[in-house]
This record gives structure tokens, C-alpha cells and sequence, in this order.
């Protein structure tokens, strides 16, 4: 079976000089720094460039006479160990030397408050600074949200500073919400954060469909949950990227992970949510979704593997299972976690797929994060009016 290199025009927009755009948005802001320490937010995911970013910040930090550092702001991610969301971001390119100041790792916490879905936290070592710089991309949420984007938050720097600084006891209180109480708790939970004190500002990370650095906005404290809808709803509509179909027989994913979606494969591309509580999305509609190998920085975190129908056996082997489903239950979505059918190679699992969809309407893709260059059976070729490159 034959598939063909097709190139799929994506939004184009990266910043030239990201770390000039961090100062000039940084320098934007109403008041400068608070004087003393000052605790910057990194998270699990691949964002383009966020070592230089992070770096910037805390550059521009230092000028000003603060004294900044990193912690981790990631939930349970990786075991939900200090030693573990450190080795997480180390594997993402953030230690201490690339981003030129210390990473202080703890799941220690302070509870800021309480709602009726559970407890509202903070990280202790980033609750005792002078104040937090909450750094993060945003975009869709692969579990809750969508069109017309409502005028709430999803997955940006109101879940930042309330799931991910918040860590596992405050990423359990968001995910046992009912899905279609998400939203609301996400800004229960900020207004709480924001109450503190303990936040000085925020800065937004846009992408582009190519995955760069596209747009960055700087917010004070008292404005980010206020301004955030509006950044989500810009990047969904200029930015995000998806499948160029609606309707496939057979998606490959060559690689998921956690630096490529919360979900490993991010549920708004591939139209799967595999969620107890959520529907999945109308389109892309998708007859059996498979995965050959699980990204090396995801430090064997799986999660949704189970949206998946066939999966390799090195997949299958790089997985951490205890971290995996510790991730999963913490959502509340243990189904993430459970791998499907595992064949022994690609050939196995092209082999399969082929015997039981046959050979029409066929994608396959790097990983749900990058859409740009994409491989297809010849029946697609004149639908999506591309030429083949090989």
C-alpha cells in the first residue's frame, strides 16, 4: 500500500526575537515586580521555545532586583513525585543551567480554600515568594470546553495556577467536577488563586499551526481570568490546527505523549475524547485510531493510549503503568490508561488495520501537535488538492 507526502497549508506567524517579545510584553505591564523571590510556573507539555521564555523572564526579573526561580506546576504528572516533575522537565530541556536561574521541586502545598468538589492549593515553595509569574500556552482543553468557547477559560494560565501549581490535590478537586461544571470550577478555583495574593502576573503563550511561538500577552494578576476567553477563542480560530477530513477509515499516530497533549493525542484532533462523562466531538469522525510509539520526554506516561484501537509492542513496553494510571485516575478518566490490541511491529499494525478497513482514506501523522506534513492513501489526494512530494 502506497501512501503519499501531502503538506497542509497551516497559520504561519512566529516571533522573530521571542526573548525581545517577553520584555516588551513584560515591560507592558502595569506595575514592575514584587522585591524578593519570585516563582515561575513550567509545565509538562512541548512548548516551542519555553526554555528561551522562561529564561527571559527570569532575566528580565533579575534587572528589576527580584530573585527568580522554577517550579514545576504540573498536577500529578510523573508520578507525582518532586523528584519526578523535576526529571520531567529536565527532559523537556529546563534545568537549571538552560533556563539560567534554580528549579525548586515539591508537592508540598497550602490550601487556600475550600469548594464543594475538594481542596484548593498551592504549591508551598511558590506560595512563600513575593509573588508567582504564571508562564503557559493556551488552547483547547481535551476534556471539557469547545465552540463557541462561552467566555471561559480551558488549558492556559487559569489551569496553570489552579490544577498544575495547585498539584495533585488540587487536580483531583478539578476533575471530579461534573464535565459540564468544569468551567465553572476552573474559575472557582482561579478566583481563589487570584484571592490570595500570591500571583503577580501571567503570560500567555499563543502557537501557531507550525507549532512556533506566534503571539505572547502579558497579564496582570487581576485580569486573567477576565482575558483569557479571548485569547483561547483567538488561537482557535487563527491558529489551532486539525485533520484536513472529517471522515477517515484509518489515523496512525506515529507518536504520542505528554509533551504533545495532555491526553498524549490531543482528543480535538482526533475527534475522541474517551471520557466517561464527555462526548466526543462530531467531527473528525475516525474508524480505528492507532499509535506506534510513545515520545521519550513523556518519561513512560501513556495517558490515552486508551483512545487508541491498535498500538505497537515498543509502545506497549515504554510504558509506565503505575505512572500512567495514577495521571488517568487523577482525571477522573481511567480509561486513558488501559492499552488496546498490541501487535508486534508496524507491519503487524498496518497489516491489521488494512484487513479490516481496507485501504481507502488512510492519514497518517507525526503526532496531534504537528499537522503540518502529512502522509495519505492515493484516494485522498485529489480531495485535499495536493500533490504528492514522494
Amino acid at each position: 500500500m502506497r501512501l503519499y507526502t501531502v503538506h497542509q497549508p497551516l497559520a504561519s506567524n512566529p516571533i522573530a526575537d521571542v526573548a525581545a517579545a517577553v520584555r516588551a510584553q513584560l515591560d507592558s505591564l502595569p506595575s514592575g515586580p514584587p522585591v524578593g523571590e519570585v516563582a515561575i510556573t513550567a509545565g509538562s507539555r512541548g512548548i516551542a521555545n519555553i526554555a528561551a521564555i522562561l529564561r527571559a523572564c527570569g532575566e528580565w526579573l533579575r534587572e528589576r532586583g527580584a530573585t527568580p526561580f522554577v517550579v514545576p506546576a504540573m498536577g500529578s504528572h510523573n508520578g507525582a513525585t518532586a523528584a519526578g516533575q523535576r526529571a520531567m522537565l529536565e527532559q523537556l530541556g529546563m534545568d537549571a543551567a538552560a533556563l539560567g536561574m534554580p528549579v525548586r521541586s515539591s508537592m508540598q502545598t497550602v490550601t487556600l480554600g475550600r469548594l464543594p468538589a475538594g481542596a484548593v492549593t498551592m504549591d508551598r515553595t511558590a506560595h512563600g515568594s513575593a509573588g508567582v509569574l504564571v508562564v503557559n500556552r493556551v488552547k483547547r482543553h481535551t476534556s471539557f470546553g469547545g465552540p463557541p468557547f462561552g467566555g471561559h477559560c480551558e488549558s492556559g494560565l487559569a489551569k496553570m495556577m489552579t490544577v498544575g501549581l495547585g498539584k495533585i490535590e488540587a487536580a483531583r478537586t478539578f476533575h471530579a467536577a461534573p464535565f459540564a461544571e468544569k468551567p465553572g470550577v476552573l474559575r472557582a478555583m482561579a478566583d481563589l488563586v487570584v484571592g490570595s495574593g500570591r500571583i503577580w502576573a501571567g503570560l500567555a503563550i499563543l502557537e501557531d499551526g507550525h507549532d512556533q511561538t506566534a503571539e505572547l500577552h502579558a497579564l496582570p494578576a487581576a485580569e486573567i481570568v477576565r482575558r483569557e476567553p479571548a485569547l483561547l477563542a483567538r488561537h482557535a480560530e487563527r491558529y489551532f490546527p486539525r485533520l484536513p477530513v472529517d471522515d477517515l477509515n484509518v489515523l496512525v499516530v506515529e507518536e504520542i505523549g505528554k509533551n504533545y497533549s495532555g491526553t498524549g493525542l490531543d482528543t480535538n484532533v482526533i475527534g475522541r475524547r474517551g471520557s466517561l462523562a464527555a462526548p466526543d466531538l462530531p467531527a473528525p469522525r475516525i474508524g480505528a485510531v492507532a499509535a506506534l510509539s510513545l515520545s521519550p520526554e513523556s518519561l513512560g506516561n501513556a495517558v490515552g493510549v486508551g483512545l487508541c484501537d491498535v498500538i505497537t509492542r515498543r509502545l506497549h513496553d515504554a510504558i509506565d503503568f503505575d505512572k500512567t494510571r495514577l495521571n488517568a485516575q487523577t482525571a477522573g478518566e481511567p480509561g486513558r490508561a488501559e492499552p488496546p490490541l498490541v501487535l508486534p511491529s508496524d507491519d503487524a499494525v498496518y497489516a491489521w488495520l488494512r484487513q479490516r478497513h481496507g485501504e481507502k482514506r488512510w492519514m497518517v501523522i507525526p503526532n496531534t501537535l504537528r499537522l503540518d506534513t502529512l502522509r495519505v492513501s492515493a484516494d485522498l489526494l485529489s480531495e485535499l488538492g495536493a500533490m504528492p512530494t514522494e
